[in-house]
């Protein structure tokens, strides 16, 4: 089971859902980074379930423990080991899952590739792995930050049909963290929070986007061919949970332009090279051109609702499933944290690797 992401800042992530615990093993940290719990404590914060009516009821603190690598408030770059305990865990309401298979869920899928599953929950397959990503993408923020001046912000820009265009030159993790779906533009943020909270009553679920920018970037990032940077990025955010599409830069509305509409134009500011518009990315050839780096993330509603829905068992009968539990109406408020961790994480690694050549 790929659970390592990762070459230089590499990630090994584990635990299940209702288990004991959740958390991370860090390699490749470099020494003498500043952290604390509490700057980690605080996109856990962001992450955990429980935070708002729009979020699962499911009550976590998700207070992390630093079991090793960091001595006096700074890294050894040695392995950093990072645990949140399971606090509230209710297995029982996932019973009848454990013969019944949700649809749109990894249940079928993970049966029938491993002949068992951890049916509490979702196991692995839960966005509770996450944790383990967030805990190690406050560190990679923190290096990019430090050694680089890279600063990353994601935002909610569309849940279901609403949807608002937001300034990535301009957007400040203040105005995401001023509401609870996380969406820059206060109106937008009011008719999403309620939107949601109505599919919420109906025991439904909705999808959305979340944009996430890097600004501040270096020149060179990224190799050509198979590791091209944007390409990193997209596994990246792909392997995160309920996500269904990626874009950078243009995205699919680029095949609207013409080449001659869809060209950023380049032009001297000072001794570098700078693009007069970044329908790129701030990536062009799978490398970093140092203008913004601008990714979207498509989130699918939660699969896991509570209407009746028809679905097959364990023995291959037709059945129905109206699913218990505490479940997210919307993923996207939490899936913040989430897709800023692993951009982080993919740009961090890149920045070793380039540093590890240059």
């Amino acid at each position: 089971m790929g659970s390592t992401f990762g070459q230089l800042f590499k990630i090994s992530t584990f635990g299940e859902s209702h288990g004991g615990g959740v958390g991370v093993v860090i390699d490749g940290c470099p020494p003498q980074i500043e952290i604390s719990p509490e700057e980690i404590q605080f996109d856990l914060d962001r992450r955990r379930p429980g935070q708002s009516k729009i979020t699962t009821p499911r009550k976590e603190a998700d207070r992390c423990e630093i079991l090793s690598g960091v001595f006096e408030g700074k890294t050894l770059g040695t392995s950093i080991a990072i645990l949140v305990r399971n606090k509230d865990p209710r297995p029982q309401d996932y019973q009848e899952m454990a013969t019944k298979f949700r649809p749109s869920h990894a249940d079928a899928t993970y049966q029938a590739k491993y002949g068992i599953r951890n049916w509490q929950g979702g196991g692995r397959a839960s966005a509770r792995e996450t944790i383990g990503r967030v805990a190690a993408g406050v560190i990679a923020k923190k290096i990019l930050k430090q050694v680089a001046g890279i600063e990353i912000v994601a935002y909610v820009t569309r849940i279901k049909d609403l949807e608002v265009a937001i300034d990535s030159n301009k957007v400040t993790l203040a105005q995401v963290e001023s509401n609870m779906v996380r969406c820059p533009d206060p109106d937008m943020a009011a008719k999403m929070i309620n939107l949601i909270d109505m599919v919420r009553r109906d025991g439904n679920s909705i999808g959305g986007i979340v944009e996430c920018v890097a600004r501040g970037m270096p020149v060179g990032l990224g190799d050509p061919v198979f590791d091209k940077l944007e390409a990193d990025l997209a596994k990246a955010i792909m392997s995160l949970p309920a996500t269904k599409g990626f874009e950078i830069g243009s995205g699919f509305a680029g095949t609207l332009l013409t080449g001659r509409e869809h060209n950023d134009e380049f032009y001297m500011q000072g001794d570098r090279i700078r693009t007069k518009t970044n329908r790129s990315g701030g990536i062009q050839g799978g490398i970093s051109n140092g203008e913004n780096i601008v990714i979207r993330a498509a989130f699918k509603p939660t699969a896991t609702i509570m209407q009746a829905q028809d679905t097959v068992n364990t023995a291959g009968e037709e059945v129905t499933l109206a699913a218990k539990g505490r479940h997210d109406p919307c993923v996207l408020p939490r899936a913040v944290p989430m897709v800023e961790a692993m951009v982080a994480l993919v740009l961090c690694d890149h920045w070793l690797r380039q540093k590890a050549v240059s």
